[in-house]
Protein backbone atom coordinates (compact mmCIF):
# COMPACT_ATOMS: atom_id res chain seq x y z
CA UNK A 1 0.00 0.00 0.00
CA UNK A 2 1.26 3.76 -0.93
CA UNK A 3 2.74 5.85 1.44
CA UNK A 4 2.81 9.62 1.38
CA UNK A 5 4.75 11.45 4.18
CA UNK A 6 3.47 15.12 4.76
CA UNK A 7 3.21 17.82 7.77
CA UNK A 8 -0.56 18.39 8.14
CA UNK A 9 -3.78 16.06 6.73
CA UNK A 10 -6.76 18.25 6.59
CA UNK A 11 -9.25 16.02 6.42
CA UNK A 12 -12.58 18.06 4.88
CA UNK A 13 -12.63 20.44 1.98
CA UNK A 14 -15.19 22.38 3.63
CA UNK A 15 -14.93 26.41 4.34
CA UNK A 16 -12.74 25.61 7.75
CA UNK A 17 -10.95 22.71 5.73
CA UNK A 18 -10.15 24.95 3.00
CA UNK A 19 -9.25 28.06 4.67
CA UNK A 20 -6.60 26.07 7.46
CA UNK A 21 -4.71 24.92 3.71
CA UNK A 22 -4.63 28.14 2.18
CA UNK A 23 -3.31 29.34 5.77
CA UNK A 24 -0.55 26.65 5.45
CA UNK A 25 0.13 26.92 1.61
CA UNK A 26 0.40 30.89 2.03
CA UNK A 27 3.62 30.00 4.41
CA UNK A 28 5.10 27.01 2.67
CA UNK A 29 4.24 24.34 4.96
CA UNK A 30 3.85 21.02 3.26
CA UNK A 31 0.21 19.18 3.46
CA UNK A 32 -2.83 16.82 1.72
CA UNK A 33 -5.85 18.23 1.85
CA UNK A 34 -8.86 15.18 1.55
CA UNK A 35 -12.58 14.87 0.83
CA UNK A 36 -14.81 12.23 0.23
CA UNK A 37 -17.34 14.25 -1.91
CA UNK A 38 -16.47 13.54 -6.06
CA UNK A 39 -16.96 17.54 -6.41
CA UNK A 40 -17.79 20.44 -4.56
CA UNK A 41 -21.40 20.72 -3.89
CA UNK A 42 -23.46 23.57 -5.78
CA UNK A 43 -26.25 24.08 -2.84
CA UNK A 44 -25.26 25.21 0.52
CA UNK A 45 -26.89 26.33 4.06
CA UNK A 46 -24.34 29.12 4.75
CA UNK A 47 -25.02 32.88 3.46
CA UNK A 48 -23.12 35.26 5.35
CA UNK A 49 -19.57 36.36 6.03
CA UNK A 50 -19.55 38.97 8.85
CA UNK A 51 -17.37 41.65 9.14
CA UNK A 52 -14.93 40.39 11.78
CA UNK A 53 -14.54 37.43 9.52
CA UNK A 54 -13.94 39.59 6.88
CA UNK A 55 -10.74 40.83 8.91
CA UNK A 56 -9.89 37.01 9.54
CA UNK A 57 -9.60 36.41 6.31
CA UNK A 58 -7.51 39.68 4.94
CA UNK A 59 -4.38 37.30 5.49
CA UNK A 60 -6.04 34.70 3.12
CA UNK A 61 -6.03 37.16 0.47
CA UNK A 62 -9.73 36.30 -0.46
CA UNK A 63 -12.05 38.87 1.13
CA UNK A 64 -11.67 41.43 -1.63
CA UNK A 65 -13.29 38.82 -4.42
CA UNK A 66 -15.73 37.84 -1.75
CA UNK A 67 -16.74 40.95 -1.04
CA UNK A 68 -17.04 42.05 -5.20
CA UNK A 69 -18.87 38.74 -5.64
CA UNK A 70 -21.48 38.91 -1.92
CA UNK A 71 -23.77 41.48 -1.30
CA UNK A 72 -23.39 44.48 0.95
CA UNK A 73 -26.15 44.18 3.94
CA UNK A 74 -25.96 46.98 6.80
CA UNK A 75 -28.75 46.36 8.58
CA UNK A 76 -30.02 43.37 10.68
CA UNK A 77 -33.51 43.66 12.48
CA UNK A 78 -35.43 41.64 14.61
CA UNK A 79 -39.04 41.53 13.88
CA UNK A 80 -42.48 40.29 15.11
CA UNK A 81 -44.51 40.41 12.16
CA UNK A 82 -44.19 43.74 11.41
CA UNK A 83 -42.97 45.07 14.38
CA UNK A 84 -39.84 46.04 14.75
CA UNK A 85 -37.94 45.01 17.87
CA UNK A 86 -34.19 45.67 17.71
CA UNK A 87 -32.54 47.30 14.75
CA UNK A 88 -28.72 46.76 14.17
CA UNK A 89 -26.56 49.25 12.01
CA UNK A 90 -23.39 47.37 10.76
CA UNK A 91 -22.46 50.89 9.22
CA UNK A 92 -21.76 52.27 12.27
CA UNK A 93 -18.90 49.87 13.44
CA UNK A 94 -15.22 50.78 13.45
CA UNK A 95 -14.50 48.41 10.77
CA UNK A 96 -13.10 48.28 7.09
CA UNK A 97 -16.21 45.91 6.22
CA UNK A 98 -19.39 47.44 7.95
CA UNK A 99 -21.51 45.13 6.46
CA UNK A 100 -23.38 41.44 6.60
CA UNK A 101 -21.39 40.12 3.08
CA UNK A 102 -24.68 38.09 1.73
CA UNK A 103 -23.09 35.07 -0.41
CA UNK A 104 -24.13 31.46 -0.57
CA UNK A 105 -21.63 29.29 0.80
CA UNK A 106 -20.98 26.91 -2.33
CA UNK A 107 -19.38 30.52 -3.86
CA UNK A 108 -17.35 30.90 -0.78
CA UNK A 109 -15.98 27.44 -1.15
CA UNK A 110 -14.94 27.98 -5.06
CA UNK A 111 -13.22 31.57 -3.98
CA UNK A 112 -11.27 29.57 -1.55
CA UNK A 113 -10.60 26.66 -3.73
CA UNK A 114 -9.07 29.35 -6.78
CA UNK A 115 -7.44 30.42 -3.94
CA UNK A 116 -5.54 27.57 -2.96
CA UNK A 117 -5.37 26.07 -7.07
CA UNK A 118 -3.26 29.65 -7.18
CA UNK A 119 -1.00 29.00 -4.90
CA UNK A 120 -0.25 25.67 -6.39
CA UNK A 121 -2.62 23.12 -4.19
CA UNK A 122 -5.55 21.11 -4.95
CA UNK A 123 -8.49 18.76 -2.70
CA UNK A 124 -7.64 15.28 -3.68
CA UNK A 125 -11.46 13.53 -4.14
CA UNK A 126 -12.87 11.64 -3.42
CA UNK A 127 -10.66 10.52 -0.68
CA UNK A 128 -12.71 8.49 2.53
CA UNK A 129 -10.60 8.56 5.34
CA UNK A 130 -10.77 4.71 6.55
CA UNK A 131 -8.88 4.59 9.76
CA UNK A 132 -6.60 6.57 12.04
CA UNK A 133 -3.41 4.84 13.71
CA UNK A 134 -0.80 6.17 15.97
CA UNK A 135 2.27 6.24 16.22
CA UNK A 136 5.39 7.79 18.05
CA UNK A 137 5.64 10.72 16.24
CA UNK A 138 2.88 10.62 13.29
CA UNK A 139 -0.23 9.90 12.66
CA UNK A 140 -0.71 7.14 9.77
CA UNK A 141 -4.33 7.53 8.11
CA UNK A 142 -5.50 4.95 6.05
CA UNK A 143 -7.54 6.27 2.85
CA UNK A 144 -9.66 4.99 -0.13
CA UNK A 145 -9.42 6.96 -3.28
CA UNK A 146 -10.39 6.47 -6.84
CA UNK A 147 -7.15 3.97 -7.41
CA UNK A 148 -7.61 2.22 -4.23
CA UNK A 149 -6.58 2.75 -0.70
CA UNK A 150 -3.44 4.51 0.49
CA UNK A 151 -1.84 5.95 3.59
CA UNK A 152 -1.09 9.28 4.54
CA UNK A 153 1.47 9.90 6.99
CA UNK A 154 0.98 12.88 8.86
CA UNK A 155 2.68 14.92 11.98
CA UNK A 156 -0.62 16.56 12.48
CA UNK A 157 -4.08 15.57 11.28
CA UNK A 158 -7.04 18.23 11.11
CA UNK A 159 -10.89 17.24 11.20
CA UNK A 160 -12.79 19.72 9.22
CA UNK A 161 -15.00 16.84 8.04
CA UNK A 162 -18.01 18.29 9.62
CA UNK A 163 -20.61 17.38 12.10
CA UNK A 164 -20.30 13.52 11.65
CA UNK A 165 -16.36 13.72 11.73
CA UNK A 166 -14.48 10.75 11.31
CA UNK A 167 -11.67 12.24 12.53
CA UNK A 168 -13.15 13.44 16.02
CA UNK A 169 -14.73 9.80 16.21
CA UNK A 170 -11.61 8.10 15.64
CA UNK A 171 -9.80 10.51 18.65
CA UNK A 172 -12.99 9.82 20.89
CA UNK A 173 -13.64 13.64 21.52
CA UNK A 174 -17.00 13.20 23.03
CA UNK A 175 -19.14 15.48 20.91
CA UNK A 176 -22.81 16.20 23.60
CA UNK A 177 -25.39 18.30 22.84
CA UNK A 178 -29.36 18.35 21.89
CA UNK A 179 -30.86 19.37 18.77
CA UNK A 180 -33.52 22.16 17.67
CA UNK A 181 -35.59 19.85 14.97
CA UNK A 182 -35.70 20.10 11.36
CA UNK A 183 -35.59 23.69 9.43
CA UNK A 184 -36.68 24.69 6.05
CA UNK A 185 -34.16 25.90 3.64
CA UNK A 186 -34.65 27.76 0.47
CA UNK A 187 -33.40 29.79 -2.27
CA UNK A 188 -36.36 31.85 -3.59
CA UNK A 189 -37.71 34.83 -5.95
CA UNK A 190 -40.18 36.59 -4.51
CA UNK A 191 -41.90 40.04 -3.94
CA UNK A 192 -40.63 41.00 -0.87
CA UNK A 193 -41.85 44.58 1.08
CA UNK A 194 -38.74 44.84 2.86
CA UNK A 195 -35.68 46.60 1.79
CA UNK A 196 -33.02 44.29 0.44
CA UNK A 197 -30.41 46.43 2.82
CA UNK A 198 -31.98 43.80 5.36
CA UNK A 199 -31.38 40.64 6.93
CA UNK A 200 -34.48 40.29 9.27
CA UNK A 201 -34.86 37.52 11.83
CA UNK A 202 -38.64 37.50 13.17
CA UNK A 203 -39.72 36.26 16.31
CA UNK A 204 -42.74 33.32 16.80
CA UNK A 205 -43.96 30.86 18.79
CA UNK A 206 -43.92 28.46 16.16
CA UNK A 207 -40.18 29.10 15.13
CA UNK A 208 -37.36 31.16 14.03
CA UNK A 209 -37.62 32.87 10.42
CA UNK A 210 -34.95 34.09 9.12
CA UNK A 211 -34.96 35.97 5.41
CA UNK A 212 -31.93 37.54 3.66
CA UNK A 213 -31.31 39.24 0.28
CA UNK A 214 -29.12 37.38 -2.13
CA UNK A 215 -27.11 38.23 -5.30
CA UNK A 216 -29.48 37.86 -8.97
CA UNK A 217 -32.75 39.10 -7.19
CA UNK A 218 -33.01 35.88 -4.59
CA UNK A 219 -33.59 35.20 -0.86
CA UNK A 220 -32.26 33.08 1.30
CA UNK A 221 -35.31 31.94 3.89
CA UNK A 222 -34.63 29.74 6.69
CA UNK A 223 -37.02 28.41 9.17
CA UNK A 224 -37.31 26.32 11.96
CA UNK A 225 -40.23 23.60 11.14
CA UNK A 226 -41.47 20.49 12.81
CA UNK A 227 -41.83 18.05 9.74
CA UNK A 228 -40.17 20.26 7.47
CA UNK A 229 -40.54 18.59 3.83
CA UNK A 230 -37.67 17.39 2.33
CA UNK A 231 -38.04 19.65 -0.69
CA UNK A 232 -39.91 22.39 -0.29
CA UNK A 233 -42.82 23.96 -3.04
CA UNK A 234 -43.69 27.31 -3.19
CA UNK A 235 -46.59 26.35 -0.94
CA UNK A 236 -44.34 25.39 1.97
CA UNK A 237 -42.63 28.42 1.79
CA UNK A 238 -45.60 30.97 1.22
CA UNK A 239 -47.53 28.98 4.47
CA UNK A 240 -44.53 29.80 6.58
CA UNK A 241 -43.83 33.56 5.75
CA UNK A 242 -47.75 34.07 5.77
CA UNK A 243 -47.35 32.39 9.42
CA UNK A 244 -44.71 34.25 10.77
CA UNK A 245 -43.63 37.22 8.30
CA UNK A 246 -45.08 40.52 7.36
CA UNK A 247 -48.65 40.45 7.78
CA UNK A 248 -48.85 41.51 3.75
CA UNK A 249 -46.76 42.35 0.54
CA UNK A 250 -44.62 38.63 0.14
CA UNK A 251 -46.26 36.75 -3.01
CA UNK A 252 -42.77 33.46 -3.55
CA UNK A 253 -43.04 33.37 -7.17
CA UNK A 254 -40.17 30.67 -7.57
CA UNK A 255 -38.31 27.80 -5.48
CA UNK A 256 -34.95 27.83 -6.91
CA UNK A 257 -33.78 25.25 -4.40
CA UNK A 258 -34.85 23.94 -0.98
CA UNK A 259 -34.00 21.38 1.40
CA UNK A 260 -34.91 20.12 4.88
CA UNK A 261 -31.86 20.03 7.60
CA UNK A 262 -32.07 19.44 11.47
CA UNK A 263 -29.77 21.37 13.43
CA UNK A 264 -27.67 20.33 16.89
CA UNK A 265 -26.41 22.16 19.56
CA UNK A 266 -23.53 20.56 20.20
CA UNK A 267 -19.46 21.46 21.59
CA UNK A 268 -17.08 19.31 21.28
CA UNK A 269 -15.10 18.25 25.13
CA UNK A 270 -11.77 19.38 23.45
CA UNK A 271 -10.53 20.90 20.29
CA UNK A 272 -7.13 18.79 20.43
CA UNK A 273 -6.16 15.28 21.49
CA UNK A 274 -2.46 14.89 20.77
CA UNK A 275 -1.76 15.57 16.79
CA UNK A 276 -5.02 15.59 15.88
CA UNK A 277 -7.12 18.98 16.11
CA UNK A 278 -10.59 19.96 15.13
CA UNK A 279 -12.02 22.88 13.25
CA UNK A 280 -15.39 24.02 12.02
CA UNK A 281 -18.11 21.93 12.00
CA UNK A 282 -16.10 18.91 13.48
CA UNK A 283 -15.82 21.11 16.69
CA UNK A 284 -19.04 22.73 17.03
CA UNK A 285 -22.65 23.37 15.58
CA UNK A 286 -25.50 25.55 16.47
CA UNK A 287 -28.29 27.23 16.11
CA UNK A 288 -28.45 29.19 12.46
CA UNK A 289 -29.83 32.29 14.31
CA UNK A 290 -27.38 35.02 14.16
CA UNK A 291 -25.67 33.50 11.24
CA UNK A 292 -22.45 32.18 12.98
CA UNK A 293 -21.81 28.95 12.03
CA UNK A 294 -19.62 29.46 9.13
CA UNK A 295 -18.14 32.41 10.40
CA UNK A 296 -17.23 30.78 13.81
CA UNK A 297 -15.48 28.10 11.12
CA UNK A 298 -13.61 29.99 9.42
CA UNK A 299 -11.98 32.17 12.13
CA UNK A 300 -10.94 28.89 13.99
CA UNK A 301 -9.61 27.80 10.62
CA UNK A 302 -7.71 31.26 10.18
CA UNK A 303 -6.47 31.34 13.83
CA UNK A 304 -5.50 27.04 13.45
CA UNK A 305 -2.95 27.80 10.38
CA UNK A 306 -1.28 30.08 12.42
CA UNK A 307 -1.07 28.03 15.19
CA UNK A 308 0.35 24.62 12.83
CA UNK A 309 2.93 26.94 11.51
CA UNK A 310 4.11 28.49 15.04
CA UNK A 311 4.35 24.28 16.41
CA UNK A 312 6.16 22.86 13.30
CA UNK A 313 8.44 25.55 13.07
CA UNK A 314 9.60 26.07 16.66
CA UNK A 315 8.79 21.91 17.26
CA UNK A 316 6.52 23.22 20.21
CA UNK A 317 2.77 22.76 20.65
CA UNK A 318 1.69 25.17 22.78
CA UNK A 319 0.52 27.12 20.43
CA UNK A 320 -2.08 24.32 19.66
CA UNK A 321 -3.16 24.34 23.11
CA UNK A 322 -3.79 27.94 22.98
CA UNK A 323 -5.67 27.54 19.61
CA UNK A 324 -7.99 24.58 21.20
CA UNK A 325 -8.54 26.91 24.61
CA UNK A 326 -8.98 29.82 23.00
CA UNK A 327 -11.01 28.41 20.03
CA UNK A 328 -13.29 26.10 21.90
CA UNK A 329 -14.04 29.19 24.72
CA UNK A 330 -15.22 31.16 21.50
CA UNK A 331 -17.50 28.81 20.11
CA UNK A 332 -18.77 28.04 23.75
CA UNK A 333 -19.88 31.87 23.89
CA UNK A 334 -21.52 31.56 20.39
CA UNK A 335 -23.54 28.50 21.45
CA UNK A 336 -24.71 29.86 24.53
CA UNK A 337 -26.05 33.30 22.67
CA UNK A 338 -27.36 31.41 19.09
CA UNK A 339 -29.10 28.82 22.04
CA UNK A 340 -30.15 31.92 24.27
CA UNK A 341 -31.69 33.93 20.62
CA UNK A 342 -33.62 30.71 19.98
CA UNK A 343 -35.03 30.31 23.04
CA UNK A 344 -36.15 33.76 23.32
CA UNK A 345 -37.38 33.66 19.57
CA UNK A 346 -39.84 30.85 20.41
CA UNK A 347 -41.58 31.89 23.13
CA UNK A 348 -45.13 30.08 22.66
CA UNK A 349 -47.04 31.89 25.55
CA UNK A 350 -48.48 35.18 24.52
CA UNK A 351 -47.39 37.19 27.92
CA UNK A 352 -44.11 36.26 27.54
CA UNK A 353 -44.22 37.08 23.93
CA UNK A 354 -45.67 40.43 25.24
CA UNK A 355 -42.87 40.82 27.81
CA UNK A 356 -40.28 39.74 25.87
CA UNK A 357 -41.40 42.51 23.08
CA UNK A 358 -41.45 45.00 25.47
CA UNK A 359 -38.21 44.61 27.01
CA UNK A 360 -36.79 44.13 23.73
CA UNK A 361 -38.17 47.60 22.72
CA UNK A 362 -36.91 49.25 25.31
CA UNK A 363 -33.68 47.96 25.73
CA UNK A 364 -33.01 49.05 21.90
CA UNK A 365 -33.41 52.56 22.20
CA UNK A 366 -30.20 52.86 24.14
CA UNK A 367 -27.32 53.15 21.52
CA UNK A 368 -24.87 50.84 23.77
CA UNK A 369 -27.37 48.25 23.62
CA UNK A 370 -27.52 48.33 19.51
CA UNK A 371 -23.86 48.31 19.36
CA UNK A 372 -23.16 45.91 21.72
CA UNK A 373 -25.92 43.89 19.31
CA UNK A 374 -24.15 44.94 16.05
CA UNK A 375 -20.42 43.97 17.67
CA UNK A 376 -21.69 40.62 18.74
CA UNK A 377 -23.03 39.70 15.79
CA UNK A 378 -20.02 40.85 13.33
CA UNK A 379 -18.00 39.00 15.59
CA UNK A 380 -15.93 41.24 17.02
CA UNK A 381 -17.32 40.60 21.00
Amino acid sequence: MATTLTEVLIVGAGPAGLATAIGLAQRGVEFQIVDALPETQNTSRAAVIHAATLESLRELQVTDRLIAQGIRVPHFRIRDRDSVLLHTDFSRLSTPTPFALMIPQDETEQILIDRLAKLGHSVRRPVRLTAVRRTDDHVRATCDGPEGEFVLEARYVVGADGEKSTVRNAAAISFPGDTYGSFLLADVRMDWPIAKDEVTLFFSGAGTLVVAPMSRDRYRVVAQLSGAPSVPGIEDVQRVINARGPRSGTRVCEVLWGSRFQVHHKLADRFRDGPVLLVGDAAHVHSPAGGQGMNLGLRDAAALSRALVAAIRSEFDAALDSYAAERRAAAAEILAMTDRLTRVATLANPASRWLRNRLIATASTFPSVRRYAARTLAGFN
